[in-house]
């Protein structure tokens, strides 16, 4: 699992997409950017990015735990040999996103988890993607980040091509994001050094 980062700052200077509610200011200051090189940790985070689509992210930081719990703690391997007896019961499950598309993608992402992991690594492949270390981005304001870049747009055509589904370019570079594989702190927020600080030389 990602280290985590301390508290620091008034919610003025943090990132511009954070709100005052506790869970997500939280997740800002201990998770988000964090650089993220568990696997299965990463394959979880591109799952939960792909239900959230059409929703806002607190929806799912709400849920997640539900989730892991409906997921069999996201496994990708068990999941991977789900059938229709396990949709059907996430169908039915109020705690979670009850979207039978994404519950069947997790189910075809898993699988394709494994072939790539047999591959060398989903880890590895995200991190060669950016040349192993994170992008340290220097966004003076919120409106600047982009939702999407040429390089989230290629590594979504590439994970479709694998087999993955709900991995368009924006859920792509919000994975990137949230994992650390790019630090879109803005620099006036106090968690951009030391995010920075903890990417492996």
């Amino acid at each position: 699992m990602a280290d985590s980062i301390n508290k620091t700052g008034d919610i003025g200077a943090r990132c511009g997409w954070v709100t005052a509610d506790p869970l997500y200011l939280d997740y800002h200051d201990h998770e988000w950017g964090v650089p993220e090189y568990d696997s299965r940790a990463l394959w979880e985070k591109l799952v939960l990015d792909g239900f959230q689509a059409g929703l806002s992210w607190l929806t799912i930081l709400r849920k997640r735990d539900n989730f892991r719990a409906a997921f069999d703690g996201f496994d990708p391997v068990r999941i991977a040999s789900w059938g229709d007896a396990e949709v059907a019961r996430c169908l039915a499950d109020p705690g979670i996103v009850r979207h039978r598309g994404k519950i069947e993608a997790a189910i075809g992402n898993a699988r394709a988890w494994i072939a790539m992991e047999e591959a060398g690594g989903f880890d590895r492949y995200l991190w060669d993607r950016v040349g192993g270390a994170p992008i340290q981005n220097r966004y003076p304001t919120q409106a600047e980040v982009p939702p999407q870049t040429p390089l989230s747009q290629e590594i979504s055509k590439d994970l479709k091509r694998r087999g993955f589904r709900f991995c368009g370019p924006t859920i792509v570079y919000a994975f990137m994001e949230a994992t650390g594989l790019v630090n879109d702190h803005i620099v006036t927020c106090p968690c951009h050094d030391k995010v920075a600080a903890m990417a492996r030389g």
